[in-house]
């Protein structure tokens, strides 16, 4: 299933992408796409309804972010190959982990500001994983059973906070607006197989990221079984799994960054696009 948020003048609604490419309301069988309704038995229910029995919503979405409540926003660094390769970082021997702080979040197709004073603000195309069930000390073999389903994320970062603030990554991560989520949370059953997918990025309509993720150091199920070694990772918890080569930071000779006005475009295969404006705070 693709479920989603809508934002309508009344609040945020959840939503079904029917096997026809038409939007539904589901708010008459779900109250919002939050941790208690990620339990496979509901995401079960949900499968189970008559999709074209829904009311079909018209015009333009307002995409809200895929899940809402989300607990923790976990990020996984240097974890695509050639990406390290193209920041001339050593492949790290485990998974890196920074926070995102989840003030970040935003709809697919917000706005993303550009914070006061930045000249380094970048772009990262990720595959996020959902949490449906709770992961503790879980085996890589059996990790995939507690994803609820899968998203795009763009992992925006500014590099100079980032790297010359003194600090964790975590800085250069959770500037307000910098962490888009969705359009869709795609179930996992619709996705045989996280370890190949095509994802993508365009800036101003020039192709700057293509990538796979078999290219990832380490999959998604070695992801949340190491993280679930170290924490107890609960139905709603996000995690961004890496980015593939092509971001602003790693052009060459000279860096790219974003600009008021810059427009994003990111894509994952099956799972959806994003757009993105680039608005500068004063």
């Amino acid at each position: 299933m693709k479920l989603f948020r809508y934002r309508t003048g009344a609040g945020v609604r959840p939503g079904l992408m029917d096997a026809g490419g038409v939007a539904r309301d589901l708010s008459g069988h779900l109250a919002d796409v939050v941790p208690e309704t990620l339990d496979p038995a509901v995401l079960a229910g949900i499968a189970a309804l008559d999709a074209s029995a829904l009311p079909a919503l018209q015009g333009e979405i307002d995409y809200a972010p895929c899940v809402g409540g989300v607990g923790k926003f976990l990020c996984i660094g240097l974890n695509y190959s050639d990406h390290a390769e193209e920041v001339g970082a050593a492949p790290p021997e485990h998974p890196i982990l920074f926070m995102k702080a989840n003030s970040a979040i935003v709809g697919a197709n917000d706005i993303v500001r550009i914070p006061r004073g930045s000249q380094a603000t970048d772009w990262e195309v990720e595959l996020g994983v959902v949490i449906g069930q709770a992961a503790k000390y879980v085996p890589v073999e059996s990790a995939l059973q507690h994803v609820a389903g899968y998203c795009v994320i763009n992992d925006v970062s500014e590099r100079d906070f980032q790297m010359k603030l003194t600090g964790q990554w975590t800085k250069g991560k959770s500037c307000d607006t910098f962490g888009p989520l969705g359009p869709w949370l795609v179930t996992a059953d619709e996705i045989a197989d996280p370890q190949d997918l095509t994802l993508s990025c365009d800036v101003n309509g020039q192709r700057m990221q293509t990538g796979n993720t078999d290219k990832m150091i380490f999959g998604v199920a070695e992801i949340i079984s190491h993280l679930s070694q170290l924490m107890t990772l609960h139905p709603g918890d996000v995690i961004a799994t890496g980015t593939p080569p092509g971001v602003g930071m790693g052009q060459k000779p000279d860096p790219v960054y974003l600009r008021d006005g810059d427009v994003m475009e990111l894509e994952i295969q099956g799972l959806g696009r994003q757009r993105q404006v680039a608005r500068a705070d004063s």
